[in-house]
C-alpha cells in the first residue's frame, strides 16, 4: 500500500511540475491487486488429519498502470504569429535531432514555434517544424521542413495552410495517431510512436494561431488529490508501527512471563 502510494505521489508531482508546461497532458494510475499466494502449511509435526492448504492471501494492492489523459487543454493567446494550437485532436509531427545526431519523428501538442531567418518553423530546442507530406509519410528532409518568407507576413488557417500574397505556401503537419497507447513519453514534452502505432492526416482539429494550448492539469484537483495520498501513506506508516510493537511485545515482553 505504502509503496502504491508512493507511485502515485510521484505522478501528481511530475503533473504539478508540468502544470506551466505547454500543450503538456497529464498522467494517472489505476489500482491493482497482486496475484494472491496460495499458503501451505510445512513441517507441521502434528498429523491431525487436516489439509495442508490453508487458503488464499491477499497481497494488498499495487499501481496498475500510468495512462495519460489527453483532454484538450484550454488556449492561452499571444499573438505570436509563429505560435500554433491545435484544438480537438491530433500531433504536430517534429524532426527531432537527439545528441548523437539521430534524426528521427516525435509528436507533440507543444506549438511554442518561432521562424528562424531562413523562414523554417522551429521548436525551442531548434528542432524542424514537418510539413503534411513529412509528417504522414515519415521521411525527414528539409524540402518537408514547414518554410515560409521570413520578409513577408503570414497566416495559418484552421487547416494549417499557411497563406502568403493569397497563396498556400505550405501546410502544418497535424497528424491522427491510430491509438494513442501506442505513444509513449519520450521527454522533452515529445512523444514517440511504439511498434504497432500508425499516423494518418488529421482530420478532426481546428488549428489556432498566435495561441498555445496550456497544460490540462488542474492545480487544485492535484493539490487535492496529493493531500489523500499522503493521509493514506501516513496510515500505512501507522499499520506498520502498531505491528512492529505487537512482534516487540511477543519477542521481548511475553518470553519474560
Amino acid at each position: 500500500g505504502m509503496i502504491e502510494e508512493q507511485r502515485r505521489l510521484d505522478v501528481l508531482s511530475n503533473n504539478l511540475a508540468n502544470s506551466n508546461t505547454t500543450g503538456y497532458k497529464k498522467e494517472g494510475t489505476t489500482n491493482a491487486a497482486f496475484d494472491r499466494q496460495l499458503a501451505l502449511r510445512i513441517r507441521d509435526s502434528g498429523d491431525l488429519g487436516f489439509s495442508r492448504g490453508l487458503g488464499d492471501i491477499q497481497q494488498g494492492v499495487k499501481v496498475g498502470e500510468t495512462y495519460t489523459d489527453w483532454s484538450q487543454g484550454s488556449f492561452h493567446i499571444t499573438d505570436e504569429k509563429s505560435n500554433l494550437a491545435i484544438g480537438g485532436d491530433g500531433f504536430f509531427a517534429i524532426a527531432y535531432t537527439d545528441k548523437q545526431g539521430n534524426t528521427s519523428v516525435k509528436y507533440t501538442r507543444d506549438g511554442e514555434f518561432t521562424v528562424d531567418s531562413q523562414g523554417y518553423f522551429r521548436t525551442a530546442n531548434g528542432d524542424y517544424l514537418l510539413d503534411m507530406n513529412g509528417a504522414t509519410s515519415g521521411q525527414i528532409s528539409e524540402a518537408n521542413y514547414v518554410r515560409v518568407d521570413p520578409l513577408q507576413t503570414y497566416t495559418v488557417d484552421e487547416l494549417g495552410n499557411i497563406w502568403q500574397n493569397n497563396t498556400i505556401v505550405d501546410t502544418v503537419g497535424v497528424v491522427d495517431v491510430n491509438n494513442t497507447d501506442y505513444l509513449s513519453k519520450y521527454g522533452e514534452n515529445l512523444y514517440d510512436l511504439v511498434d504497432g502505432g500508425s499516423v494518418t492526416r488529421g482530420t478532426n482539429f481546428q488549428i489556432e494561431q498566435g495561441a498555445l494550448e496550456t497544460s490540462n492539469v488542474n492545480v487544485v484537483d492535484e493539490m487535492v488529490s496529493m493531500i489523500t495520498i499522503q493521509r493514506a501513506y501516513e496510515a500505512g506508516q501507522k499499520v506498520i508501527q502498531a505491528e512492529d510493537e505487537t512482534l516487540d511485545m511477543a519477542t521481548g515482553q511475553v518470553g519474560k512471563v
